[in-house]
């Protein structure tokens, strides 16, 4: 077996040199904020809790800090960057760094991470199975809902979000922060808090805090309505949260009444909010209402 060379990750000067090379200064409007602290970069990357036999999907590669430590620990990476630039440089970081065999197992792909599919992320090694990202925080829900959507074949992932997504993202039914990303990514796994990150670890220093958000993948909702049919009833519930779900689903359904009607028939007291209910009365609501 070839022996693999370990990589700690890019520390500060690194980042800064590269970034010189290149000709790149952080796009706010991209949420380039680069992690530059090497023992932060290895706390991620144990929490990951990587099998050698993973092939890993980084969104958001940057320079290559995660980058690095992942092909130390996994098959494969396939590495999605939408910053031309970054994506042409990975490669060559990489080579330079950790050896031409650790480059061999790294693909990067120059696309928008909300339209990649599962033919363009597959690996030699076999499609990616775990997902691990330092996730641009303006666009880190709809991409990580998007993967999971598209990509079956994730079992596992730990993604690197703003602290206040992050509480949505795992928030249970009945608390204050629970709405329409803690449901709809229930629907494909269940949602753990996995660590805070300091601001001082990121390059420029962002203005919010940052948190770990481990998912494991587990069946959806055992139910007769597709994912889009449960996914319409939670959007037309939130967007007036503070009604009750009688008057909230009334659009979707198509009047108040008929709205009660489907309600009822799911077990679900229509004087409820949305914030109450779990993905499962989701799916069970769906089932009796338009197209159910």
């Amino acid at each position: 077996m070839t022996q693999r060379r370990t990589s700690a990750g890019l520390g500060p000067a690194e980042v800064r040199r590269l970034c010189a090379e290149l000709g790149i200064v952080p796009s706010k409007r991209r949420g380039q904020n680069f992690v530059h602290d090497p023992n932060t970069v290895a706390r991620i990357v144990r929490a990951a809790g990587l099998r050698p036999d993973d092939v890993v999907l980084e969104v958001g590669p940057g320079l290559g800090s995660l980058t690095l430590p992942l092909l130390a620990e996994a098959a494969a990476v396939v590495a999605v960057e939408v910053d031309l630039r970054l994506a042409a440089a990975l490669p060559a970081t990489v080579a330079r760094l950790a050896g031409d065999q650790a480059a061999d197992r790294l693909a990067v792909l120059a696309v928008d991470a909300l339209t990649v599919t599962a033919e363009q992320v597959a690996a030699p090694q076999g499609p990616p199975s775990a997902m691990v990202a330092n996730l641009p925080y303006n666009v880190a829900v709809p991409v990580l809902l998007h993967a999971l959507r598209e990509l079956p074949s994730l079992q596992h992932a730990l993604v690197l979000v703003q602290a206040e997504v992050a509480e949505r993202l795992t928030a249970a039914p009945g608390s204050r922060t629970y709405g329409v990303p803690s449901v709809k990514l229930a629907w494909y796994g269940r949602a753990e808090a996995a660590g805070t990150v300091p601001r001082s670890v990121f390059w420029p220093v962002p203005n919010v805090d940052s948190a770990l958000v481990r998912v494991t993948r587990t069946p959806p909702p055992r139910t007769r309505a597709s994912c889009e049919q449960v996914f319409a009833v939670v959007d037309a519930a939130f967007a007036q949260r503070r009604k009750s779900l009688r008057a909230a689903l009334a659009g979707w359904a198509g009047s108040p009444a008929a709205a009660e009607r489907a309600l009822r028939a799911a077990g679900v007291d229509p004087g409820l909010r949305g914030e109450r209910l779990s993905v499962a009365q989701f799916s069970r609501i769906a089932e009796f209402g338009p197209g159910g």
